[in-house]
């Protein structure tokens, strides 16, 4: 019994972190941010690893991110100044929640 138990209970912990991440990219996606951004390759835009690694341990990075997705930014690709695209509706929830995922790269 013990045998099942504890799996179950660890797969408790586990697998809303899971979810997360899996919502993070869903919403990533459906917003289209992966047509500029790789995990872990550069496109158009920096990596999401690049991204992570920069605002790695700084105050404030998530507010600052959620910030530019959500209300925009300028941006530079191939030397030509560009508006950054915002989330669909300029959604804060959605925006926190790719946030968090691109951060936990």
């Amino acid at each position: 019994m013990k045998r099942f138990v504890i799996p179950l209970i660890l797969a408790a912990f586990v697998a809303p972190g899971i979810a997360l991440a899996d919502e993070g990219e869903s919403l990533a996606k459906k917003n289209g941010c992966l047509k500029c951004h790789a995990v872990d390759k550069k496109k158009d835009g920096p990596s999401y690893k690049e991204v992570a690694k920069k605002y790695h341990g700084k105050a404030g990075a998530e507010d600052k991110l959620v910030t530019f997705i959500t209300k925009g930014g300028k941006i530079k690709v191939d030397g030509v100044e560009d508006d950054h695209k915002t989330v669909k509706g300029g959604d804060v929830a959605a925006a926190k929640e790719i946030v968090k995922w691109i951060l936990s790269r």
